[in-house]
């Protein structure tokens, strides 16, 4: 889903027009960025936690010329799910058996 799809289906389901769930959308995504920017953690209760992660410095492999190569430090944004969203995600499905012909 991009967020095209997304704004289309948010619409669909609150009956607000598509410009203005647009609008919102786009603020959302502004304000999460903003504070994860600023070291801040954003907690969407139930969905999950938007945070900024250090990454450590480390030696990586060039494999075109086969040396190492150094990565410096740096931060990076990160997500963690809630508990609700991963259950959500990690429930299985069981496919439906196909439908018996009816007799008549």
């Amino acid at each position: 889903m991009n967020k095209s799809e997304l704004v289309d289906q948010i619409a669909a389901k609150t009956n607000l027009a598509r410009s203005d769930v647009a609008k919102v959308v786009d603020a959302f995504t502004s304000a999460v960025s903003q504070s994860v920017a600023r070291g801040e953690k954003v907690v969407l209760s139930g969905f999950g936690t938007f945070h900024r992660k250090a990454r450590a410095r480390r030696v990586g492999r060039n494999i075109g010329a086969d040396e190492p190569v150094a990565v410096p430090a740096t931060t990076v944004p990160a997500f963690r799910p809630g508990k609700p969203f991963r259950q959500q995600v990690a429930r299985r499905r069981r496919p439906r058996a196909p439908a018996k012909p009816r007799r008549k």
